[in-house]
C-alpha cells in the first residue's frame, strides 16, 4: 500500500507551457491526501524560489519539502536535514565559473544570489521559470554563510573539466544549460530517505514522479517510480512506469493506473 508520494516540480507537477499545476493533478493529489497519503515535494529549487505551487499550498496538500536536490529538507518550518558544500569546493566552483566567464547561482540557508548573470540565465530563470530577479554579487564577494547548492551555467563538457576539482560534490542536471551542485551524497534519493526516517514508513510504501536527470535517483529508489511522458529516454529507463505528459493529465493517469485514487 502506498503511503507517500514524492513529486518533482518543473515538468512534473508544473507545466512548462502554462507554468501552472493542471487541474487534473490538483484533483488527484487532493483525493490521495484526503485518503491519508502523504504528499512531498522533491525539487532542485531552493524553498526561496518555489513560487509555482500556490494551488497546492493553499489547500494544505504538501506535507514536506526535499529542496536543492536533497541537500535541504523541511517539514513545515522544521529542518530535518541539511548538508552544505565544503568551502574550498565552493571557491573552486566560483573560480572555475569566473575563469570561463559564466553565471552561477549560490544558495545559502537564508539567501540566494547570482554572480555574473547572463542572457541564458535570464531567459531560463526569469522568463521561462518565472523566478523573481535574484540579487547580484561579484565573484569576489561570495556569501559568507554555508552554501548548500550552486548552479553554474556550464555545458556538459565544462562540467567534466570542473568535476576533478570538486571530489566531495554531487553534480546533477535537469537542463542542458546548467548543472546543480551539492555536497556529495545529496540527491533526491537521500532526501527521500530522510523523509522516510522522519515519518517512519517503509520504502516499499513510496511512489515518486519525475521527468529530469536529477529525478533518476528517486525514480529508481521508490517502490514505484513514474516518469512523465515528455521525459528523455534515459529518465524513462529508470522508471517502473511511464505516464502521459504533464499537459496530458500524467499525474492523474498514473495515480488512476496504480489505484491510488
Amino acid at each position: 500500500m502506498i503511503k507517500a508520494l514524492f513529486f518533482d516540480i518543473d515538468g512534473t507537477l508544473v507545466s512548462f507551457q502554462t507554468h501552472k499545476v493542471p487541474n487534473s493533478t490538483i484533483a488527484a493529489i487532493t483525493e490521495a491526501h484526503n485518503k491519508g497519503i502523504y504528499v512531498f515535494i522533491s525539487t532542485g529549487r531552493p524553498k526561496a524560489i518555489i513560487n509555482n505551487l500556490t494551488e497546492l499550498q493553499s489547500l494544505n496538500l504538501i506535507d514536506g519539502y526535499i529542496t536543492m536536490n536533497g541537500a535541504y529538507c523541511l517539514i513545515g518550518n522544521n529542518i530535518i536535514y541539511k548538508s552544505p558544500i565544503f568551502r574550498k569546493e565552493v571557491e573552486a566552483i566560483a573560480n572555475f565559473t569566473q575563469h570561463i566567464n559564466t553565471a552561477s547561482i549560490y544558495v545559502a540557508e537564508h539567501g540566494i544570489s547570482v554572480s555574473q548573470p547572463n542572457e541564458i540565465l535570464k531567459q531560463i530563470f526569469y522568463k521561462d521559470l518565472h523566478v523573481d530577479e535574484i540579487p547580484v554579487i561579484p565573484f569576489e564577494q561570495l556569501p559568507s554563510d554555508q552554501i548548500y547548492q550552486i548552479t553554474p551555467f556550464i555545458t556538459i563538457e565544462q562540467e567534466l573539466q570542473l568535476h576533478p576539482h570538486i571530489p566531495n560534490c554531487e553534480i546533477g542536471r535537469w537542463h542542458s544549460a546548467f548543472a546543480d551542485i551539492t555536497a556529495k551524497g545529496n540527491t533526491k534519493k537521500k532526501g527521500m530517505d530522510e523523509i522516510i526516517k522522519h515519518f517512519d514508513f517503509d520504502l516499499n510504501e513510496t511512489m515518486s514522479f519525475g521527468d529530469g536527470g536529477n529525478d533518476e535517483s528517486m525514480l529508481r529508489h521508490a517502490s514505484i517510480g513514474v516518469a512523465m511522458g515528455q521525459a528523455e529516454d534515459h529518465v524513462k529507463q529508470t522508471a517502473d512506469y511511464i505516464t502521459t505528459s504533464v499537459d496530458n493529465d500524467g499525474i492523474y493517469n498514473a495515480m488512476k493506473h496504480f489505484n491510488i485514487i
